[in-house]
């Protein structure tokens, strides 16, 4: 005999733990399965919570490097194990395992662990080793179980010399050489982290630049920090050809321009694929991809109409906060729920790099693609107070905006605190604000905040030259502002 529920969640992750309080909330009974023995996904078992509490230690350290305090030597002992460096690591991941768990047991929501798989369209068998396996059945299901990193062919993956994103941080020690093998978020991430630590990194990418799914100049204003603050060497536009393991201890890459490559450890940061593998989708009707991912429709609908996903099982925008989003859609949608109708029409995205980048709106590169016409104020970290009193003095903040009326298209920064500021940019966004919200604001003094203002003024000064160029110079002295 199967136990109902209004809807049954598979996966505790970001995705599963919000979509499913989001239902309770209104009343529906709700349960959520879950094959790890505690909650919170890989955002909070192996990916940003634990990366993030090494990017700590390593800002840190990078931080009294540049600076410099007399009579203050820092270095780090080789000999040290990640975890040595990842001071409070273990606090924060508990605290998050006892959030998510509140957050579902305050909501009413009944936690069940084992592996799902379907039986038919609305039922689940559970299975638990040494249990009998329990049958769930359902009228609504999300489904969250979330991604991995992807088993390269090219790559002897041991998990030691050869790791992925899920076993670099297992590592025993600190490693002298890293090859970091990917241009996106995750590659630029731990490039920067170990590199500040004080590992001599290499980073290679088949795309021709870093980051390209931000602004251009986010990328390279990254690239050219990474090389000159941390000595790490890039290669891009180039794949790797070749890959050893040599005596049980080194690596050895060998790149298609034959440039040949050594280190202690090689990380493939590349790509990821979906955990719907084992979920019993396809001989339901529901399709998976090569990549173990699944298409949903606007409303989060996989071909099963009354089976949703969400998160990074759907392959886009693999964000904790944006899967967050989505999962609330999902359930909003499948109970008829006038609360949550659509998702935020501007989402940040945020790479935890040292230094920071965030953006969020419009590119340089979609704007022109789009034929939109936009003008550009910016305004940089080494003019900001705050920013030369916490020695970040090569960052910057981006605006894009419409030349007709000032409307905010989009925004990019690179620099500390970035993952913050980009909110700023964000609620302008939401509510259609112009550069004249940032005008009219009064920002803390000396808080980097304030770089909002100074690039709206400049915004209005490039602006203001653009007119004097064609109405006469009057334009250009009308719209200078006062600093």
């Amino acid at each position: 005999m199967s136990e109902h529920f209004d809807l049954v969640v598979i996966g505790a992750g970001p995705a599963g733990e919000k979509g499913a309080a989001q239902a309770a909330y209104f009343g529906k009974r709700v349960c959520v399965i879950e094959r790890a023995p505690r909650p919170g996904g890989t955002a909070i078992n192996s990916g940003a919570i634990p990366a993030m509490t090494l990017r700590e230690t390593a800002l840190r350290l990078a931080s009294l490097r540049r600076r410099g305090v007399e009579g203050v030597e820092v270095a780090v002992k080789r000999q040290l194990n990640l975890r040595d460096l990842m001071a409070g690591e273990r606090d924060v991941i508990e605290s998050g395992w006892a959030q998510a768990a509140e957050n579902l047991q305050k909501h009413g929501v009944e936690t069940i662990q084992g592996q799902a798989v379907f039986v038919d369209p609305h039922t689940v068998e559970v299975s638990r080793y040494g249990q009998a396996g329990r049958r769930i059945r359902g009228d609504y299901f999300l489904i969250a179980p979330g991604a991995r990193p992807a088993t390269a062919s090219d790559l002897p993956l041991d998990h030691e010399v050869f790791v992925d994103s899920s076993s670099i941080l297992s590592l025993d020690r600190l490693p002298e050489q890293m090859i970091v093998i990917g241009g996106g978020g995750v590659a630029t991430q731990y490039a920067s982290i170990f590199a500040a630590l004080g590992t001599r990194v290499i980073l290679v990418t088949d795309r021709k630049r870093l980051l390209h799914q931000f602004d251009a100049e986010i990328g390279e204003v990254l690239r050219q920090q990474l090389t000159a603050r941390f000595g790490v060497t890039v290669y891009s536009d180039v794949g790797i050809r070749h890959t050893e393991l040599v005596n049980g201890e080194r690596a050895s890459v060998v790149l298609t321009d034959d440039t040949s490559l050594t280190a202690d450890c090689v990380l493939d940061a590349r790509s990821r694929v979906g955990n719907a593998d084992g979920l019993g989708l396809e001989a339901i009707g529901v399709p998976i991809a090569k990549n173990g991912f699944v298409a949903v429709d606007g409303h989060f609908r996989t071909a099963a109409l009354h089976i949703y996903a969400a998160g990074d099982i759907i392959g886009v925008h693999s964000l904790a906060s944006t899967a967050m989003e989505q999962a609330r859609v999902a359930v909003c949608h499948a109970f008829d729920l006038r609360y949550k109708q659509q998702m935020a029409p501007e989402l940040p995205f945020v790479v935890w790099s040292i230094p920071e980048v965030a953006q969020v709106g419009a590119s340089e590169e979609e704007l022109h693609a789009r034929e939109i016409p936009f003008e550009v104020g910016r305004a940089v970290t080494s003019l900001n107070t705050r920013g030369q009193i916490i020695g970040d003095t090569q960052g910057f903040l981006k605006l894009l905006f419409s030349p007709a009326d000032t409307r905010l298209l989009g925004v990019s920064i690179v620099g500390e605190g970035a993952g913050e500021l980009i909110h700023v940019g964000m609620a302008c966004l939401g509510f259609g604000g112009s550069l004249d919200f940032f005008i009219q604001s009064g920002f803390v003094y000396p808080s980097l905040a304030e770089l909002y203002k100074y690039a709206a003024y400049d915004g209005l000064q490039n602006l203001a030259r653009r007119a004097a160029r064609t109405s006469g110079l009057p334009a250009l002295k009308r719209m200078t502002p006062v600093r």
